[in-house]
């Protein structure tokens, strides 16, 4: 016998363990322009680092944020890059995210200059897949991440899902 529904408790709402803060450099936009998706542009990655509880290391050179401006206000992210870990193994994270912003912010944002991070919506979901038995873990869990988009760098936070 099914409860009535005022008596059915709400599904409990996962919660969040902090894995790690990157700070990532990156390069000029490489920029291809208009495409019938959007407008295209590619943003190398220069290097960074990786702190936190859980994760320490460093951004290795050599990956890029691939990224569609779909509107004013709304960019789509997807970058690709190598995380090594202090004890030598290598992460391979690919990143997708959101950027919203005002018409001027995001203008603003996109020409490399200053933008207060609080006006800026820019989550993601990173998926981290390691080799090294001792990193296997992240295999086998999702996680989502807040962003600040600054002229040199980008800052992920990134929370585990439990």
């Amino acid at each position: 016998m099914t409860a009535p529904p005022e008596a059915r408790q709400s599904p409990a709402a996962p919660g969040f363990t902090f894995l790690a803060e990157l700070s990532v450099t990156v390069g000029e936009p490489i920029d291809v322009g208009p495409t019938p998706e959007g407008h295209r542009r590619i943003i190398p990655i220069t290097g960074g680092t990786v702190s936190g509880p859980r994760l320490n290391g460093r951004v290795l050179p050599g990956g890029a944020d691939y990224q569609l401006l779909l509107s004013p206000t709304l960019t789509e992210l997807d970058a690709r890059y190598v995380l090594e870990t202090t004890d030598g193994h290598r992460i391979f994270v690919q990143n997708s995210a959101l950027r919203h912003g005002s018409d001027e912010d995001m203008g603003r944002l996109n020409r490399g200059e200053p933008v207060n991070a609080g006006s800026i919506y820019f989550r993601c979901w990173p998926r981290l897949t390691a080799s090294a038995p001792e990193w296997d873990w992240l295999n086998t869990r999702l996680a989502v991440g807040t962003g600040e988009r600054h002229p040199d760098r980008v800052v992920i936070r990134v929370f585990v899902i439990d």
